[in-house]
């Protein structure tokens, strides 16, 4: 166990290392997201006091800054599937696959890593918005829970990114995936509620995974601390993770059998 984590660490730290020599990596979940969410802004914060069932808030920063947590996530997934794959493509996979590295620390790595450059982004995320006026209503408590919760949910993202890489070895094909997650993002209430939708969307929204998720994390910003709404956002990270990390771990079974 010992060997595994420190194994664990020195591969995840090259993963974060390696993240940050590429900006590439890391400016697309940075620039992309507080982009949308200064546009956003601008665009519905004098107007949502107006708009029936719409959550009373200090400004739409308020509403809207958990939706950028969760686009900064999800492009970050992407990206840690992709640099996966890209080791698998340069060989390097291959030479920790002969090496005495424990199968288990070639997955883990970079979940590892995927945690900790979450959590960072969506710190870096909530300083900004609270720099420009937006308010955390449920203090520290709030603070920290969306932030674990950031972290945890780059588990189930990066599983399926690892899962794609394994599965093509192709960077390109990962990176690909990223329209099903934009979609699944948009057809949500990351950046809108769901009182305010009508028809079919609003039934898409009602029944997908993501609109729960992201509002569990909101509940910490504009209600206060809320144990309860992160525990169901808790549960469906977990859900997903168990599907997304289980199938990494049957998909690098396959790879290694067929080597």
């Amino acid at each position: 166990m010992t060997l595994a984590l420190r194994q664990t660490w020195a591969l995840g730290r090259r993963a974060v290392a390696g993240t940050f020599r590429f900006p590439q990596a890391w400016f697309p979940s940075l620039f992309f997201p507080l982009l949308l969410m200064a546009i956003f802004t601008a665009s519905f914060d004098r107007g949502i006091a107006l708009i029936p069932g719409f959550p009373k808030v200090n400004g739409y920063l308020d509403f809207g800054i958990s939706g950028t947590v969760l686009q900064g996530v999800l492009i970050g997934g992407v990206s840690s599937g992709a640099f996966f794959a890209g080791d698998i493509e340069r060989g390097f996979f291959d030479r920790l696959v002969t090496s005495p590295v424990s199968r288990v620390v070639l997955l883990t790595n970079r979940l590892v890593a995927g945690i900790v450059l979450a959590a960072a982004q969506a710190t870096l995320f909530v300083a900004i918005g609270l720099a420009f006026g937006a308010r955390m209503e449920g203090g520290v408590a709030g603070f920290v829970t969306l932030i674990a919760l950031a972290g945890l949910l780059a588990v189930p993202i990066g599983g399926l990114g690892i899962l794609l890489a394994l599965r093509t070895g192709s960077a390109e094909a990962v990176q690909g995936s990223f329209p099903l997650f934009f979609a699944l993002m948009f057809f949500s209430s990351a950046f809108f509620p769901r009182e305010t939708m009508t028809g079919w969307f609003k039934a898409v929204a009602d029944v997908n995974p993501i609109s729960h998720l992201v509002e569990g994390m909101r509940a910490q910003v504009i209600e206060g601390f809320r144990p309860g709404a992160a525990a169901l956002s808790l549960a469906i990270i977990a859900g997903f993770s168990v599907l997304t990390v289980g199938g990494s771990a049957v998909a690098l079974r396959r790879r290694l059998g067929a080597m």
